[in-house]
Parts: C-alpha cells; structure tokens; sequence
C-alpha cells in the first residue's frame, strides 16, 4: 500500500508529515511514534516505513522490530508501545464509529452503512483518525469528497 489519499498531497512529496498509511501501521504493530521521531528519520527511512508491509502476522513484527531500531538508533530509547485492537473499528464495515457520524454532521452530512461499507479498510480507517476530537480536522471533508461521500 503505497498510495496516499489526495488530502496528503501538500506533504507527502517530502513526507514531512506522518502519512495516514504509516500511522494505520503504526496501529497495527503497536507502536506510538511522535512526530519529533518521524523528523529525525532520513527521507530514506521514512520512505521505507511507507513501503514495509505490515498486515500479516509475519510482517507485523518485523515492522515493529525496524521501526524499533530506527528509533533507537535516533533518539537513543525505543518509542512507546500501544495496545493492539485485535478488532480495529477499521475493520469493521457494517459498524459507523459514533465519532465519524458526529463530525460527518458537523459539516452537513451523514454516512450510511452501505457507504461504509464500501470503503477500504484503509479510507475507514483514515475518517476514523480524522474525526477523533484530539485530531486537526481540516482534512475530514477533503477525505470525505475524496471517497466520494458527498
């Protein structure tokens, strides 16, 4: 998965921003990388983030085990650890987290079950990350144009 959405155009040339790609990797291997990491990493190393799979139980590890060492080489201790979501609202397509209908109403909106649905787990989980109340949020509506979801 190497595609960004189009709402990353403005930084993912240089990847100075952590793409939602990494960040659902970020989530599935359990690992709480700061963006003061991500700009310590070289272009290179941020490249790779993007371009390591990090899906199957195989991979997860070795994902979490690199990232790990990039870290460490950095800044000199290992960034922190997450919990995993063995079930990852994401992955879920016939359940709308509470929080995208509530932002989605926000901006004049709401999202069916069959639009959700027929997201990737990568889109949902890109809306989910867009709508939490902690999150700069200025990229929900782009996202939900770029899905075609208004």
């Amino acid at each position: 998965m190497t595609n960004f959405f189009q709402f990353e155009a403005d930084f993912v040339d240089s990847l100075r921003c952590i793409p939602m790609q990494v960040r659902m990797k970020l989530d599935t291997c359990g690992i709480k990388l700061k963006l003061t990491h991500w700009h310590q990493f070289n272009q290179q190393e941020r490249q790779a983030l993007v371009e390591i799979p990090c899906t199957t139980a195989d991979e997860i590890p070795t994902y979490r085990q690199y990232l790990q060492q990039l870290v460490i080489e950095h800044t000199g201790t290992p960034a922190s650890d997450l919990p995993v979501d063995t079930h990852p609202a994401w992955m879920d397509a016939t359940t709308i987290p509470a929080s995208i209908q509530e932002k989605a109403q926000e901006v004049g909106t709401a999202l069916t079950t069959q639009q959700w649905a027929a997201l990737t787990p990568a889109q949902r989980f890109a809306l989910i990350k867009l709508s939490r109340p902690s999150h700069e949020n200025k990229n929900f509506l782009p996202a939900l144009k770029e899905f075609q979801l208004v």
